[in-house]
Formats: C-alpha cells, sequence, structure tokens
C-alpha cells in the first residue's frame, strides 16, 4: 500500500481550500465588504486571506498568503503562495525562492514547491505586524527576477 506524507495531504487540502474560496468569491452575488447581507464565514475568510498582484520584469506576480488548514500548521501558521503570469500564461516551469523578513528583523528562506498553478510553502506569519515577503525567481531562459510586498497580520 502507498504510504502518503502529511505534507502531500496537507498541501492537497490546502489546494481544494483555495479553490473553493475562488469559487465563493466568484459566486457571492456581488457582496462588497460593507454589505450587511454578507455572512460571518465571508468576512471571516476575507480577513484571513491575502492576495496582491505585482508586475515583476513583465510578469504578473501573485503573492497571496492564508492560513494553514486546522492540522497543517506544523509547518508553519500561513502559506505563502506565488502565481507568476507572462501574458496571461501561467508560467509553470520557474524556480522560485522566497524570503520573509518578520516584524522584529529576523528572515527566514524557503524554496517554493510546485502545486497547480501555485508555488508556495509554509511560513509563521501568526505574530501581529508588518512582514516582508520577497522572490526571486529564475525563468527557463535562465534569467533572475525578484521582487516583494508587505503583508500586515493583525490579531
Amino acid at each position: 500500500m502507498m504510504k502518503i506524507s502529511k505534507s502531500i495531504l496537507a498541501a492537497i487540502f490546502i489546494l481544494l481550500m483555495v479553490g473553493a474560496q475562488a469559487f465563493g468569491a466568484e459566486s457571492n452575488g456581488g457582496h462588497e465588504a460593507g454589505s450587511d447581507r454578507m455572512s460571518g464565514m465571508d468576512m471571516q475568510q476575507e480577513e484571513e486571506v491575502f492576495l496582491e498582484e505585482k508586475e515583476i520584469d513583465g510578469y504578473t506576480v501573485s503573492f497571496h498568503v492564508m492560513k494553514a488548514a486546522p492540522g497543517a500548521e506544523q509547518e508553519g501558521s500561513h502559506n505563502l503562495m506565488i502565481k507568476i503570469e507572462e501574458q496571461g500564461r501561467v508560467l509553470d516551469d520557474a524556480v522560485v525562492n522566497s524570503k520573509v523578513i518578520a516584524p522584529d528583523g529576523k528572515s527566514e528562506s524557503k524554496l517554493l514547491r510546485k502545486m497547480g498553478d501555485w508555488y508556495m510553502n509554509a511560513y509563521d506569519l501568526g505574530e501581529p505586524g508588518k512582514y516582508q515577503l520577497i522572490i526571486l525567481f529564475k525563468t527557463p531562459d535562465g534569467e533572475k527576477h525578484n521582487g516583494g510586498v508587505y503583508y500586515e497580520a493583525v490579531e
């Protein structure tokens, strides 16, 4: 019988959660953040999910942060997910390294793993404050590109 590691199961679960959240975002009926018709769960997901796009050397890079699924926090409290697109096409053959600088100045670097259209890994981003999320990616042509965004963690 094939043995499946906990991290693979956690990654599959996370991908399913991302898909469910994307489906929910498309089918929310146009509710705005201030709408009183919005359910508490929608507001909770809104607070826990961070998504920011940035242009880096002609590539559209999506930085996505979400809380780790229950039971998957052993690798980190949150998942950093990166999607790289060129002219609307997902770039799926890059090598992506990441670095997170915490509010206290400590940093940690990790190679991101390919999961569907996203590159991802887990980091501890549970303490309130401003984190710097930095990536360095190498495209198939051998060129290196880097950039980053800030993520504000709240209690």
